[in-house]
């Protein structure tokens, strides 16, 4: 039951960084769910561990590592469509 707890705040995560930076995660549910379990890595190497955990993951750090992991996504995704 951890496990799929876990998906689904990943999942929220994810989404939740989507809408604060206005551009979508590719992948729909899947995407949503790999970046907030990326974000929540990141945030936690970057910021550590602090704030509210739930599901294994601290809310803030996740959801700041979130947001850097799509805006650098939207950005390199935008410069791959450019080019192309």
């Amino acid at each position: 039951m951890g496990f799929i707890w876990s998906l689904i705040i990943g999942g929220i995560l994810g989404w939740l960084a989507s809408l604060i930076v206005g551009r979508d995660v590719p992948g729909g549910i899947i995407g949503n769910i790999i970046a907030g379990f990326i974000g929540a890595w990141l945030g936690s190497a970057l910021l550590g561990s602090w704030g509210p955990e739930v599901g294994g993951f601290f809310i803030i750090p996740a959801l700041i590592g979130a947001i850097v992991l799509i805006f650098i996504v939207s950005l390199i995704m935008r410069a791959m469509r450019k080019n192309a």
